[in-house]
């Protein structure tokens, strides 16, 4: 068994929602505020309130601010990337909690720098430079870090509607950074004309799940809820977080590509072949089928990881006739796999054994070694293929 969060993202998420439930489920409020003790100014300090968000207590995570003065050391709210990464740098945080925030940040000054056009070193932050939302950040790489799950998971995100005020003006929700951070995640609105994903939500989610699914098949342990700011009428605004144990799985999220192709040269699927498997494609197959007016037609299917699914579009756009192409994501459940060598009268072979929790479920010989040892023994493939299982067996 191992320890899951499933992030319910029903009401949105940001910063201090995130900070709220991850303490609701047992993250020290103590403890957290010594992690961030070298980023806080004197008069300032965190606290955790017990609220009521639609008829559901949750908690809110609060940065207690010193009365705001001139910042004489260039620490106001428009600060650089390197003045947030020289701060996280001169905390007394772990080695790895760091390279976590500033990983954050540095995606976050991507994320702005490609809506503004300009380099990353010129980004100003503005609403994610304040106190509060560097404190939600560090914060939450620390939390995250002590919770310790295995995996974290997270639903479709509910981003609200409307327009927000921001540095810039009133933009659209969800506001340019945020979408830019949310690419790849599934989102939705249901219509509430809040900002219900901040740029922080959008990074903390994205920057901590390992996919994006309805809840998970899992045995819930604890839950907690972090409170929004504000009420919102109709439902609960708050962040909910299910820490539960889940079986150990192999499974891993895949991209599937498909397009139908009756009007291509044969030749060239073997190139394209060779050009998906380049791009980072796991799977590529061929299928015939019968298309419209009766022409005799092929299948192209694609597996790949969901990062590699774009350079697989490109070759499939590229080396190809197709127009169009459908995808999709899905779940691949594979066996743990290791090469085994044997000795066989004929020569050593390599045996591919497959485990599941592990128990051996197959075992197979490597063909190309019992192709090669055939030809130089000059004996029928097949009996070096049954030498070698009886080698593995014995």
């Amino acid at each position: 068994m191992t320890q899951m969060l499933y992030l319910d993202c029903f009401s949105g998420a940001s910063g201090d929602m995130m900070l709220g439930a991850l303490l609701d489920l047992g993250v020290p409020l103590d403890g957290l505020r010594a992690a961030l003790g070298g980023l806080l100014p004197p008069g300032c300090d965190v606290t955790a309130a017990r609220v009521q968000r639609g008829g559901i207590e949750a908690t809110q995570f609060r940065l207690e601010e010193a009365p705001p003065s001139a910042p004489a050391d260039g620490h106001g709210h428009h600060r650089h990337l390197s003045a947030i990464v020289r701060m996280i740098e001169g905390t007394t945080l772990g080695a790895g909690v760091k390279e976590k925030a500033i990983a954050l940040f540095r995606r976050l000054g991507e994320a702005e720098a490609a809506i503004h056009g300009v380099p990353v070193e010129k980004i100003h932050f503005h609403e994610v430079g304040a106190l509060d939302s560097i404190v939600d950040i560090v914060g939450a790489a620390w939390a995250f870090d002590q919770l310790g799950v295995a995996e974290v998971v997270a639903s479709p995100l509910n981003v609200g509607s409307g327009t927000v005020a921001t540095a810039h003006g009133r933009l659209p929700v969800p506001a340019p950074a945020t979408l830019r951070l949310l690419e790849g995640a599934p989102v939705y609105s249901t219509g509430v004309p809040l900002e219900l994903v901040t740029p922080t939500g959008a990074l903390l989610v994205t920057g901590y799940a390992s996919r994006f699914a309805p809840m998970p098949a899992m045995t819930p342990r604890r839950t907690g809820y972090g409170a929004g700011g504000r009420q919102i009428e109709g439902q609960p605004n708050v962040l909910r977080a299910i820490l539960g144990d889940t079986a150990a799985s192999s499974a891993m999220a895949v991209s599937v590509l498909e397009c139908n192709i009756d009007d291509m040269n044969p030749q060239l699927f073997g190139v394209v072949l060779d050009r998906l498997y380049g791009a980072g494609a796991l799977e590529v197959f061929f299928t015939p089928i019968q298309m419209k007016k009766n022409r005799p037609g092929t299948l192209l299917t694609v597996i790949a990881a969901p990062a590699a699914r774009g350079a697989a579009l490109d070759v499939l756009f590229q080396e190809t006739t197709t127009i169009g192409v459908r995808h999709h994501q899905t779940d691949r459940e594979c066996l743990d796999r290791e090469i085994v060598p044997v000795h066989t009268p004929y020569g050593d072979v390599r045996m591919k054994v497959s485990r599941r929790n592990g128990a051996v479920m197959t075992a197979s010989p490597e063909f190309d070694d019992c192709a090669r040892l055939a030809s130089e023994r000059d004996v029928p493939v097949k009996e070096v293929q049954a030498a070698a299982v009886s080698a593995y067996r014995r």
